[in-house]
């Protein structure tokens, strides 16, 4: 008996060192993203490191002692305050509840990657149907969501694919008549996406759809970045909307540099919305822990509501966003 607890303290106490080393170095990597793409990479994955920081400071202040102790808990609290200063602002501005907004003029939104393995792909149809939004933004919409594009198609009057009319897997879905609009795929600069611009009584504006690449190689989101940017320079900031699968968290140098550079307010705020359900042929998550599928709009566009979907056949949660002019 006394062997076994031995060895259960050990166990114990060497995981309790390796969540605490684990996190407390991650964490001050993540500050390195400032100048690093590689290191910017780490901090998408901040929550993870936050949860080494907390098991390890409670692992070792239970089971350790005298200058092991010190040690474990000096690592987790590294870790704590690292990963939360620099999740901080964007946990401050999520608390935060939207300014009470008449909703006049309101304008429904769906930002959905569907995903090109989605295992039921008549349940998210049906779902997104029952929304009854103004205009659903697509990503990953071809593979075995392909039939959901194909329905859509007779639902809604007006769409936009990343080539135009042709099969690209990034769309919009407008039932506002589009009155210019064009997919940026075909460029042949490595970005899916499409801009369209709607009619509506109060006034024109354009509304825009992306989906990036991941964080690594370093770099690759950074062009895009860049790109997106430059083809959205020509329409008004303050009506502007821009919505995507951007792969990237809030808490990342890379989106931060992005929110500044778009000039326009991000209105999902840590809404986790990835992974979810069964998102590989072998497993499957429980609830999302990452945000990166976002939607930006400019001062014009008041936010009425911001809400995640359920968890349908894709690895992605749908975002919906309510704005009023």
């Amino acid at each position: 008996m006394r062997l076994i607890l031995n060895l259960a303290s050990l166990f114990l106490r060497g995981t309790a060192l390796m969540f605490g080393l684990v996190g407390g170095l991650a964490g001050l990597a993540c500050w390195g993203g400032m100048f690093s793409g590689k290191l910017d990479a780490l901090t998408h994955l901040a929550p993870i490191w936050l949860a080494c920081g907390v098991a390890g400071l409670v692992l070792g202040a239970v089971f350790t002692h005298e200058a092991e102790r010190k040690a474990i808990i000096g690592l987790s609290a590294t870790a704590i305050i690292a990963i939360g200063l620099l999740m901080a602002p964007e946990l401050l501005s999520a608390a935060r509840s939207p300014a009470k907004t008449p909703e006049a003029r309101p304008l429904k939104l769906i930002q959905f990657n569907v995903w090109a393995e989605n295992h039921d792909p008549q349940e998210t149809l049906n779902w997104i149907r029952a929304q009854n939004a103004d205009v659903v933004m697509l990503e990953e919409a071809g593979g075995q969501s392909w039939s959901i594009v194909m329905a859509l198609r007779k639902v809604y009057p007006y769409a936009v694919s990343c080539d135009g009319d042709r099969y690209c897997d990034t769309w919009i879905f407008s039932r506002l008549p589009i009155v210019a609009r064009r997919g940026f795929y075909q460029d042949g600069r490595g970005l899916p996406g499409a801009w369209a611009t709607l009619r509506r009584p109060d006034g024109d504006f354009t509304v825009a759809a992306t989906h990036y690449t991941w964080p690594l190689p370093a770099g690759s989101q950074l062009a895009q970045s860049r790109r997106l940017i430059s083809l959205l320079k020509p329409f008004p900031r303050d009506s502007l909307i821009v919505t995507g699968d951007f792969n990237s968290t809030p808490w990342s140098w890379s989106l931060r540099r992005q929110d500044k550079a778009l000039g326009l307010e991000r209105r999902t705020r840590a809404l986790a919305s990835w992974p979810t359900g069964r998102f590989s042929r072998v497993t499957g998550s429980p609830f999302p822990i990452l945000p990166i599928d976002h939607v930006y709009a400019g001062k014009a566009w008041k936010t009425v509501k911001v809400e995640r979907g359920p968890s349908l056949g894709s690895d992605h949660r749908p975002v919906v966003v309510t704005l009023a002019r």
